[in-house]
């Protein structure tokens, strides 16, 4: 999927790379699977800011997506390739057999009027999902599942994919697409494939307003506050950090330090993250 550059025709043009649409076939969404997304803004249910530099950006419905794709034996067509405001990558409309209709990622290389599958007899071909332990090693994986029936929850933005190393006993090792390597049980689901829109990092937003468009806010640089704003504030002309570490608004050390603290799930991590 090629990306877009256009001609200098405004300032906001000059360096706006987008990627082309191409793949996508309808501009239409499913609307039985459409549901209301409020906005919160960066909002707690007592109206503080708990997360900053959130806020306005486009109304958007969201797309109710079948992550656990338990549908099994029962094959399906692709109708169509959609545009998802919520995710980078983008989704395809299931047809299944029996009439139901759900929403998947679409990963790389699947079209309209493909056939997929879940389920232990499914086929080894993109877009499948079949359980770790039905699946080669040296397969490339993506909506893997952590705990089992919950769904997938990691490798699900555009372009990424894992990779299964092997499987030992009751355990399947998974490589991240962060480098990290790490345990996850055989009888998880994952899809065949790497998830598509793979020049999704390629794109350059060009102006401000687009990120204001997506819900985000303007940030602030430290640097630039008083002392009494930021641990970075004050001092003449352009001051350094300073010692002994970089710090958040609130004084906390940022910028490399360890911020993970799950004694649980420790224990299935083998390699850390690069």
């Amino acid at each position: 999927m090629p990306i877009k550059i256009y001609k200098p025709t405004s300032p906001g043009r000059r360096g706006y790379i987008s990627v082309a649409t191409d793949d996508i076939t309808t501009s239409t969404p499913h609307r039985p699977l459409l549901t209301d997304q409020r906005k919160r803004a960066g909002r707690n249910v007592r109206g503080l800011v708990t997360v900053r530099h959130q806020g306005g950006g486009h109304k958007q419905a969201y797309r109710i997506i079948d992550f656990k794709r338990d549908k099994l034996g029962i094959p399906a067509k692709v109708a169509t390739i959609e545009y998802d405001p919520n995710r980078s990558a983008r989704i395809a409309l299931l047809h299944y057999a029996d009439g139901e209709k759900r929403y998947m990622l679409a990963p790389l290389g699947l079209k309209v009027g493909d056939s997929v599958k879940s389920g232990p007899d499914a086929e080894l071909r993109v877009g499948n999902a079949l359980a770790l332990s039905n699946i080669p090693v040296g397969t490339q994986i993506h909506n893997i599942e952590l705990k089992q029936g919950r769904g997938g929850q990691i490798v699900r933005s555009a372009g990424s994919s894992a990779q299964l190393v092997a499987k030992e006993g009751g355990m399947a090792t998974v490589r991240l697409p962060s480098g990290e390597m790490r345990y996850v049980a055989i009888t998880n689901m994952a899809t065949i494939g790497q998830v598509g829109n793979i020049d999704h990092s390629n794109q350059k937003l060009g102006k401000a307003g687009r990120n204001r468009w997506k819900g985000k806010r303007p940030s602030v640089r430290g640097a630039a506050m008083t002392p009494r704003d930021h641990p970075h504030g004050g001092g003449e002309g352009k001051a350094s950090i300073g010692m002994p570490s970089p710090k958040s608004p609130w004084g906390k050390k940022t910028l490399g330090k360890k911020t993970r603290n799950n004694p649980r799930t420790d224990r299935l991590i083998i390699r850390r993250k690069r």
